[in-house]
């Protein structure tokens, strides 16, 4: 009765102990068959481009790697791929010539998911002086305009033919419309602020379908 009884409490104790914290993905031991490569991340890529050379869905790898929406990665950090493909000089090309670049240069002071006046982000906010220029992060055709879109001022969408879109908010001058194609770079505004808030800095987005991304995950 008394070892039934130790032993209950020893089993009890064991199931109290505190998990330790998440600190990165974890990648499946040499024992298991997980279809997949490992990639280490070289300085300047992102999972955007990593997702390009091997051709699969940007969201598999953060599903597999157990890598959250509003998570950073880093150089030298080790990625399961998902799936075990070369990757041919044609994809390899497409993924310099896709890549997505910074609107504008600045710091960027409130992060995807955060909250941001009492309001979920789902871009990322970049700080800029009022006038900056705003260049298209990608190549692509602009799809929307809109002179007051709510909190959020003047607001541009491009559309990159892909699934993806990219929108820029709090912009003053405008010089581009719906039905424009643009070159990745392009000068398409300028920063402003609008009604709710007169802070100086661009609010951006990156859209797959109607869903927000986190734009980290695709700026070098």
């Amino acid at each position: 009765m008394k070892n039934i009884i130790l032993l209950l409490l020893i089993l009890l104790l064991a199931g109290c102990q505190t998990v330790p914290p998440y600190s990165g993905p974890v990648l499946p031991s040499s024992g298991l068959r997980v279809p997949g490569i490992q990639h280490r991340i070289e300085a300047g890529q992102t999972l955007w481009k990593i997702s390009q050379i091997y051709n699969v869905d940007i969201d598999d790898i953060l599903r597999l790697n157990h890598i959250s929406e509003d998570a950073t990665i880093e150089a030298g950090q080790i990625l399961l791929i998902p799936k075990r493909l070369a990757a041919s000089n044609e994809q390899l090309v497409k993924s310099s010539s896709d890549d997505f670049i910074w609107p504008l240069k600045g710091r960027v002071i409130a992060g995807f998911g955060s909250n941001y006046h009492n309001l979920m982000n789902k871009g990322i906010n970049i700080q800029a002086q009022t006038g900056a220029d705003i260049l298209a992060t990608r190549g692509g055709r602009v799809v929307f305009y809109a002179a007051n879109f709510g909190n959020f001022g003047k607001t541009i969408i491009i559309d990159h033919g892909d699934g993806l879109r990219s929108v820029y908010s709090r912009v003053s001058d405008i010089f581009v419309r719906p039905g424009d194609n643009v070159q990745s770079g392009a000068l398409i505004g300028r920063v402003g602020s609008s009604l709710r808030d007169k802070n100086s800095y661009l609010h951006f987005e990156i859209r797959k379908g109607a869903l927000p991304q986190n734009p980290l995950f695709y700026l070098p």
